[in-house]
């Protein structure tokens, strides 16, 4: 049974973001709509749920379709709510008043404990914040879902309670959901769409069989494109040929072949479209001062504590090499995060406990961009990190996504992604040969994840890098730590981790 029917769909906001969108969703499609960062992601999702018009096209809804709206955040005015009236406010008053135990019910699936339902949203995690919208969002036996970047700040406990709920929900239960983290994407949803500002594409696959199907779509419009343009321009240069022939010999009939040819030319010309190219997620460098130390780093036994002074784990011997890229696993509050800024506070001269070699250059991203202020540009930003010209900051800062309208306003103006690629920036301009990421992925669109996932391999850089999303930390690194119990150990492989912590296994 089609629950919506989109034909021809185009939203413009200022700009166009899509157009020509044509689609059809039906009971048991699980969706997953994958985009660049300001693609229009939200935006159509705003589109279903009619909180804004198309620009152009229709949409058509099946008779008494009910739709579930899960959106990114908890809206500033119920910050202040308990967890449990949240919930219960997003049914009508009339059964609100008769059927609360609904909220006991949703909760319950969703394994919230119950000393949570009294607690404001604002207090919760970002996980428990994810399932109170989620809750509320069921709680209202929706024919179809909208989910909007469900696995944002959650660590992978957290993703894999969200898979488990979303397997044992209905079959014919429609979704569609946003998400950059591929693995999610793959295990989650059955069909794909590419949402584009042109020629969008969907397929009956998840994410990976989707994006191999799209690659090698994309292959072949581009070699359509090459061809047809050959053949024009040989159109051309033939057409040119009988033109001058004709003009010498006075020969009407090889004039009219002129102009047919030409004509031809035109209509291949005017028919070939090149093959797609996502500009909208910029380019990220990053370009390390190359080292020739045999270590760059040493752990030598570190003593990783709470902020309070309270023992996590010790290191043990441990070094990072130039072309490692070493990727730190652990439970949630284990202190992953602690190691990262204890390093790079030791190579800054500001602690003791790591030894590094005279030629290291180090670079921290945490997962908050604290690096960023809000009230700063991004051309001021960069200028404090760099003594390259304006003009060349100004190019750089165009070609990560961010534009030039946006670079001398404030930057918490930007999007997620563009202060992503911005402190990206940051850290290239400072040229360094060991990099400090945490959580360097949160925010980055798949396009943003791949392209840093490429510059980190191929330069092979070192680096030291915490991350939940399991495709990046799977392609990039290749050497894993991890903490168990009060050391951190050396494995082969991530997986075992991985799974086991996705599973419940390892957890708070």
């Amino acid at each position: 049974m089609t629950l919506l029917h989109l034909d021809g769909l185009g939203i413009s906001l200022g700009e166009p973001l899509f157009s020509d969108l044509t689609l059809t969703l039906s009971k048991g499609d699980r969706l997953g709509l994958v985009a660049a960062n300001g693609a229009g992601k939200s935006t159509l999702l705003s589109c279903l749920m009619q909180d804004i018009d198309p620009s152009e096209g229709e949409i058509t809804r099946a008779g008494g379709l009910r739709i579930g709206y899960v959106p990114q955040y908890v809206p500033d005015g119920a910050r202040g709510i308990f967890l449990y009236d949240f919930v219960l406010a997003a049914l009508p008053p009339e059964q609100a008043d008769y059927e609360a135990w609904r909220v006991d019910v949703v909760l319950g699936e969703m394994s919230v404990p119950y000393d949570l339902f009294q607690r404001p949203m604002a207090d919760l995690s970002g996980g428990w914040q994810r399932m109170g919208l989620l809750a509320r969002a069921w709680i209202t036996e929706p024919d179809l879902l909208l989910i909007d970047e469900p696995t944002n700040h959650l660590d992978l406990y957290r993703i894999g309670q969200l898979q488990t709920w979303l397997a044992g929900l209905p079959k014919d239960l429609a979704i569609i959901l946003t998400s950059h983290d591929r693995a999610f994407l793959d295990a989650v949803t059955n069909r794909t769409l590419f949402l584009r500002r042109d020629a969008s594409r969907s397929f009956a696959l998840p994410y990976n069989a989707a994006n191999a199907a799209l690659e090698e779509q994309d292959a072949a419009d581009a070699r359509k494109f090459d061809n047809d343009m050959r053949q024009a321009q040989n159109l051309r240069r033939q057409a040119a040929k009988l033109k001058n022939i004709g003009i010498n010999s006075g020969s009407d009939l090889l004039l009219t072949k002129n102009k047919q040819l030409t004509a031809r030319a035109e209509g291949l010309e005017d028919g070939a479209r090149p093959a797609h190219r996502d500009q909208s997620a910029g380019r990220i460098r990053l370009e390390g001062q190359s080292s020739h130390a045999k270590a760059l780093v040493t752990l030598d036994n570190l003593e990783v504590t709470t902020p309070d002074g309270k023992l996590l784990y010790r290191t043990g011997q441990k070094w990072i090499c130039p072309g490692d890229r070493v990727v730190l696993l652990g439970a949630n509050g284990a202190g992953k995060t602690q190691l990262v800024h204890m390093i790079a506070a030791a190579l800054a001269g500001k602690a003791s406990g790591v030894k590094s070699a005279a030629s290291v250059v180090a670079g921290l991203s945490d997962q908050h961009l604290s690096q960023l202020r809000p009230t700063q540009t991004p051309m001021a930003f960069l200028q404090d990190v760099s003594d390259q010209g304006d003009q060349r900051l100004r190019s750089v800062l165009a070609g990560a996504g961010i534009a030039i309208k946006l670079q001398d306003q404030p930057i918490s103006r930007l999007s997620g992604g563009q202060r992503a690629r911005l402190a990206m920036l940051g850290l290239r301009l400072r040229h360094p040969n060991f990099y400090l990421l945490d959580e360097p992925t949160n925010h980055l669109d798949i396009e943003g994840q791949d392209m840093l996932e490429g510059e980190l391999t191929r330069d092979q850089a070192a680096c030291l890098l915490v991350s939940h999303d399991r495709t990046f930390l799977c392609n990039t690194g290749n050497r894993f730590w991890v903490i168990s119990g009060r050391n951190l150990e050396e494995v082969d492989t991530p997986e075992p981790f991985l799974q086991a912590q996705l599973a419940g296994e390892i957890q708070v």
